[in-house]
């Protein structure tokens, strides 16, 4: 008899699933470690991180203006004096900060009256 209890309890029981294949369940009635923690819905996951699909996109010729002067995006962030993902952020059409937009208008030699040609005039 005490062999029967130990083999069943390390056995996992058989659960059918709605789908028709059975799936394994611990046999002391734990949850599997698998899927999301108790109590915690997908919506309550992701409070706090940034939908990229609802990002507001910004109009620019940054991209077009750097490949004319042949510029890597690399040497126009260190022209610039910021970071290669803002200068990506900023090409792919993300809003930046004054500060970064009349960063990226020197390095590309321009002056600071040539925004609208970098930037378009939304603001």
């Amino acid at each position: 008899m005490e062999t029967q209890k130990n083999e069943s309890t390390l056995r996992a029981e058989q659960k059918p699933r709605e789908d028709g294949v059975e799936e394994a369940s611990p046999a002391n009635g734990e949850r599997p470690a698998s899927g999301p923690p108790p109590g915690r819905s997908g919506s309550e996951r992701d409070k706090g991180r940034r939908d990229p699909g609802r990002a507001q996109l910004v109009a620019n010729n940054t991209r077009r203006l750097r490949m004319e002067r042949m510029m890597s995006k690399a040497e126009l962030a260190r022209r610039a004096g910021v970071s290669i993902l803002t200068i990506d952020r900023v090409e792919r059409g993300m809003k930046c900060r004054m500060d970064t937009k009349r960063k990226i208008i020197e390095a590309l030699g321009l002056r600071p009256e040539d925004r609208a040609m970098v930037f378009a005039e939304d603001e």
